[in-house]
């Protein structure tokens, strides 16, 4: 069985990481590049950095910024925000990232996935799919960081990225995220069993239990958490022990 995986996430906005409850409110958790370097000590199996920045200066800094982080790891990272276009990708794996994550770009234009995997391979390729469940039931998507609903929704919108050549998916439940009272885990077991491919949840951790009935119960193949990582609220070394503890496989230092 394969091991699953523990990624801290780094939202950076400015060159600084901030972290937000349910999209909004975003507070600094300190410089990236030294986070990155106390994950990678620390065990964990993946990071991923999202951009937030819009403006240009800003993406400029961020490569830059990509630049320093690979050359402070020795883990795999993903990078994601203002990815519209092969160029885009390019830049960034120069810069010394392993994978790329498209969101709103490959909503308004699908055919972006096709592209990155046909030239760079699909695991290069992570779709990130920002959802919130309405009171229907339904899985909506949404653009911009959460703020713009579309007419798309998660678990058809995640095979449309599979068969256009996502290498993975990146879920994350808006009605969860920052709340720390778990993942989603039953549409995470909808979604894995679904999809051929792996997919990483996000949007809810805040105690070692959520990560081990994220694995159990959601079926995930990874769990991706900020802030309970970044204020030292759970350490990675004692996750891993616990999950380990309890049946699940995991790469250990």
């Amino acid at each position: 069985m394969l091991a699953k995986r523990i990624i801290p996430c780094l939202d950076i906005k400015d060159g600084q990481t901030v972290k937000g409850t349910n999209f909004v409110n975003l507070r600094h958790a300190g410089d990236p590049v030294e986070l990155a370097r106390v994950y990678s000590e620390q065990g964990a199996d993946e990071l991923v950095f999202l951009d937030i920045t819009a403006s240009f200066e800003g993406r400029k800094t961020f490569t830059e910024l990509v630049k320093r982080i690979a050359a402070n790891i020795s883990i795999p990272f993903t990078v994601g925000g203002g990815i519209h276009e092969l160029s885009d990708v390019d830049r960034l794996l120069h810069a010394g990232a392993d994978k790329i994550s498209i969101n709103s770009s490959a909503i308004k234009r699908p055919e972006l996935i096709d592209e990155i995997a046909a030239h760079f391979g699909s695991q290069v390729c992570v779709v990130a799919i920002d959802a919130r469940c309405d009171e229907k039931g339904v899985w909506q998507c949404f653009l911009n960081g959460g703020r713009v609903p579309v007419d798309k929704e998660l678990f058809g919108w995640a095979h449309e990225a599979q068969e256009r050549g996502a290498g993975e998916i990146l879920f994350t439940s808006m009605n969860h995220d920052g709340v720390k009272t778990g993942f989603a885990n039953e549409a995470l077991a909808r979604l894995v069993t679904a999809c051929a491919i792996p997919v990483i949840a996000s949007g809810g951790a805040g105690a070692k239990e959520h990560f081990l009935d994220v694995f159990t119960q959601g079926k995930a193949d990874a769990a991706l958490a900020a802030s309970v990582f970044h204020f030292g609220e759970i350490q990675i070394p004692e996750l891993k022990s616990y999950l380990c503890a309890h049946g699940i496989p995991m790469r250990i230092m």
